[in-house]
Order: structure tokens, then sequence, then C-alpha cells
């Protein structure tokens, strides 16, 4: 039985080599954490974006997820988490929440087990459709902005004073999402990096094969160049990477 809307038991495998942490996205996570010394991290997955300087706390449903873990990880979803009123001085989820079953029951859970800030790394997915990729897979823009919960939805599940802040994507940025790679097209045509995309997933393969052939197209024509390559020379990208972080009044 899935925890979520992806199978990650089956596709799982390789998060840790290609969705890693940025340092310049981890930043802002941490920031926001504020100088909490205990912190809960739901959804956990391979570990990306806990602080190193802090006492964590993993929550992973996903066997091979965890298997991926440096450090053990609780087996327990967010809808359900086996912790005490308060046990933790906060509480973060990064690009987690639109893959629970149910994300407002799971994002008042990390409220209640959280004295301080719970902190949420999500995508706008109202702003996806201005990325380059809806010109060539809109069936995957489309996916992607009814899988992810509205900010406001977010924010009234969250409670509290709640603040959002849009998170600048680096050029070279290490963390395999679809818009790290806003200047590097290219990488969309390795198989591999879309596995670590779980939205191809939700996608029919003959679409896939679609989009893939005409990015491919592009790219090695120098179409994409000629209208996106002012891209390869912009340092960061503001697309719909999204912060959000919530403290109790």
């Amino acid at each position: 039985m899935l925890a979520g809307d992806f199978d990650y038991e089956t596709h799982g495998g390789g998060y840790a080599v290609r969705r890693r942490t940025d340092p310049r996205i981890a930043a802002y996570v941490h920031a926001a954490l504020g100088d909490a010394g205990t912190v809960l991290n739901v959804g956990a997955g391979a570990g990306s974006y806990e602080p190193e300087d802090r006492e964590v706390i993993a929550v992973e449903p996903s066997r091979a997820m965890r298997a991926q873990r440096r450090t053990p990880a609780v087996d327990a979803v967010a809808e359900n988490l086996p912790f005490d009123d308060g046990s933790f001085d906060a509480a973060m989820a990064t690009v987690t929440i639109h893959q629970w079953s149910d994300p407002g029951r799971g994002l008042r859970e990390l409220r209640r087990v959280s004295r301080g800030p719970v902190v949420i790394l999500t995508f706008d997915g109202d702003a996806g459709g201005d990325f380059w990729l809806a010109g060539y897979a809109p069936e995957l823009i489309a996916v992607e902005r009814r899988r992810y919960p509205a900010l406001g939805d977010v924010a009234e599940a969250l409670g509290g004073d709640c603040a959002v802040v849009t998170v600048p994507v680096p050029i070279d940025c290490v963390d395999g999402f679809t818009e790290a790679f806003y200047a590097r097209p290219e990488r969309f045509l390795d198989p591999e990096v879309r596995r670590s995309q779980s939205a191809w997933g939700f996608v029919e393969p003959a679409v896939v094969e679609r989009s893939v052939a005409k990015l491919r197209e592009d790219v090695e024509s120098g179409e994409w160049d000629r209208r996106y390559g002012f891209l390869r020379d912009q340092p960061e990208y503001l697309g719909s990477l999204r912060l959000v972080t919530a403290t109790p009044r």
C-alpha cells in the first residue's frame, strides 16, 4: 500500500544521487528554522536539506528511500506522527507535501508536534506554467499543478503567522527537480534525470516520448537556444519554488 501518490519503493532508487541538497536553497530552509535545536523532518526521503548542526528526527514511510539515508528514519506517515504534542523545537518538510495522501492533515500534525516554526519547501503549482518546459510537456505541468496544494491552503492548515518567500534556483543547482535545469535543457534527455522527478511517472509513456523527442530536436537544431538561450547566462531563476514558514502566535 502506498503512503502517498507515488511509488517510491519501485521508482525511488537514485534519489540520493540526483536529488541532493543544494547549499544555497538549504540556507533558506535552515535560516527559517531559527535557533531550533531539535527538528522533525517529515517525508524526509534520502535526507536532503536536513541541517547537520541540529538534532534531527526523520520520518520516511518508503523503505527504498530509508535505505538511501546516512542516518535512520522512523517508518511513519505525515498524517499520523508518533510523537507527543510540542515534542520538537521546529518541524520541516521539503518537496514532499504534494505526495501526502492528506496534505492538510499532515500539515496540522507538523503544527501539533512543533513548539516553534514549521518550515515547508514546496512549489506553487499555479506558477509552473511559466517554465519553458510547459511548451514541450504541458501534460507534465498540468499534473504538477493538480498535485501541489494551494499555498493558501498550506497557510490555513498550519495556522499562526505565515510567510511565503520565492526561493531563487541557482543556475548550477544540484537538486534535480525540473526547474533546476532551467538553463540545461539537455539534462531532460537523460531518462535517469526524469526518473528522479516524480511528475514524469504520472504522464503516459507516449506523451513522454513525444515531449522528449521534440526537445531533443530543438536542442540539436539550436531552436531551444534561439528561444531560451538567454537562460544559459542567467545566474538564477525565480520560478515556482516557495518557502513557507509558519510560526505560532
